[in-house]
């Protein structure tokens, strides 16, 4: 099939070079941008072929797909979202991963029904950062506003099926926002997720963090948390820094 018989109206097809692997977004929907990126450069990378990866919150799939060759395992990528749902699926096709990636147009609270609890190695999850209150501002944009607001599910009801999901010492990487992480560390307590591994995100240098990257292991010891050493994004020109240049677009 050609690439262009794979696009619907208004669409386009991106590439993360690094990965060689290329997303169909659209401008009228959420785009995959640096926080996706920035998650599966977090994730370490494994030999493994028999691991079960779940991507919650999986948007057009980004984050999953970054990983094909990082994990070379079955992925299943869950979004609620159809049309989102519907491209993820095609750009599954377009990098001809259809044996290595499941696509479920699912609401991550009924993901039970398709995955059994306790079962998986892996789960990663790129969720709304933002907490749904009467006064807060919502994009008008349908799609943005549910890829940046809590309006479909909220932090704890995504931790509670990340712990669900994995396997007894299993792993759960998460991208979220550090003035919310004193909550997400009460709700990893609170469904068993031993956080294990944190790294901030700073835009340039001399600026304060504005992602955090967390690595978390279902009923892990508690303590033995490592911060890694930072990322800063951009430099002063607002040129991004050799560090996150090799991301995009490799060595």
């Amino acid at each position: 099939m050609q690439e262009q018989d794979l696009l619907q109206a208004n669409e386009r097809i991106d590439q993360l070079y690094s990965q060689d692997v290329q997303i169909i977004q659209s401008n009228e929907v959420f785009s995959f941008s640096l926080d996706a990126v920035l998650l599966a450069n977090f994730v370490p990378a494994t030999k493994k072929t028999r691991l079960k990866v779940v991507d919650m919150c999986a948007g057009n799939g980004a984050v999953g797909l970054f990983l094909h060759s990082k994990i070379p395992s079955h992925f299943t990528e869950v979004e609620i979202q159809p049309r989102l749902a519907n491209m993820a699926q095609r750009s599954v096709i377009l990098n001809q991963l259809e044996e290595q990636y499941t696509v479920l147009n699912l609401d991550i609270a009924d993901l039970y029904s398709k995955i059994d609890k306790d079962s998986v190695d892996i789960v990663l999850c790129n969720p709304p950062y933002f907490t749904d209150l009467p006064d807060s501002k919502k994009n008008p944009n349908e799609y943005l506003a549910i890829a940046r607001h809590e309006l479909k599910t909220n932090l704890d009801g995504v931790v509670s099926v990340m712990s669900g999901l994995l396997k007894t010492n299993g792993r759960g990487y998460m991208v979220h926002r550090p003035d919310r992480l004193t909550e997400i560390f009460d709700i990893f307590r609170k469904y068993r997720m031993a956080p294990k591994r944190i790294q901030f995100i700073h835009p340039k240098p001399g600026r304060e963090a504005n992602m955090v990257l967390i690595e978390a292991i279902r009923d892990g010891r508690p303590g033995g948390v490592r911060i890694i050493e930072p990322i800063v994004v951009a430099d002063q020109q607002n040129e991004y820094t050799p560090q996150v240049k090799e991301m995009l677009y490799g060595k």
